[in-house]
């Protein structure tokens, strides 16, 4: 398959993936590799595989309700993902409880190059994992989308149905809630600026 111009936006392919069902391979090749990443990280490996495949069959089922005003479809797919993610909360939450419990993370191990750099990794997984099941569904997300899937806080509204104001104030009380977990000062920011 010979992908589509560079210049064809994504609103562009789902719109005429409605006459041309194969173009929407082309969303497919562009951002399944990133959701893969994000539900392995949220899930593991074992529903990774799954979510991301289901992610795209909601997808291209439901294109047709896609707001081809949005130029880019990525805060889109991301949201189709997290309900998915929400769906498996209690795997989630399990898996972070014991990654709280054994501080062994195969995901971020893998990214591990050097022998020390595991072992300053996996003594910080444990905390951050605890904290991070500690967290109500909606705050979580948020917080991973950003941290974890690089959303900006606009993509971050769009792939969860909320307002910017709502991604801002559970971002918020969810980096307080993980730093009060991990032991540092609450009232300490060292956060990146909000990107728009």
């Amino acid at each position: 398959m010979t992908g589509p111009p560079p210049s064809l936006q994504d609103a562009e392919i789902v719109g005429r993936s409605l006459t041309e069902p194969e173009l929407f391979a082309h969303l497919y090749d562009r951002y399944a590799a990133d959701i893969h990443r994000y539900v392995q990280r949220r899930l593991g490996a074992g529903a990774a595989d799954d979510i991301t495949a289901e992610t795209f069959l909601i997808a291209f089922r439901t294109r047709s309700r896609y707001d081809t005003e949005r130029a880019h479809a990525r805060p889109w797919l991301y949201g189709i993902a997290a309900n998915l993610i929400g769906k498996q909360r209690r795997t989630e939450v399990r898996a972070l409880r014991a990654l709280a419990r054994t501080g062994h993370d195969p995901v971020a191990e893998s990214w591990s190059e050097r022998a020390d750099d595991r072992v300053t990794a996996q003594s910080a997984h444990a905390p951050l994992a605890g904290a991070l099941a500690g967290l109500s569904a909606g705050d979580r997300h948020v917080l991973l989308l950003v941290a974890w899937a690089d959303l900006t806080y606009p993509e971050v509204a769009e792939a969860l149905g909320i307002p910017v104001g709502t991604v801002r104030s559970r971002l918020n009380r969810a980096r307080r809630k993980v730093r009060s977990a991990l032991g540092a000062d609450p009232a300490f920011t060292l956060d990146t600026p909000e990107v728009v």
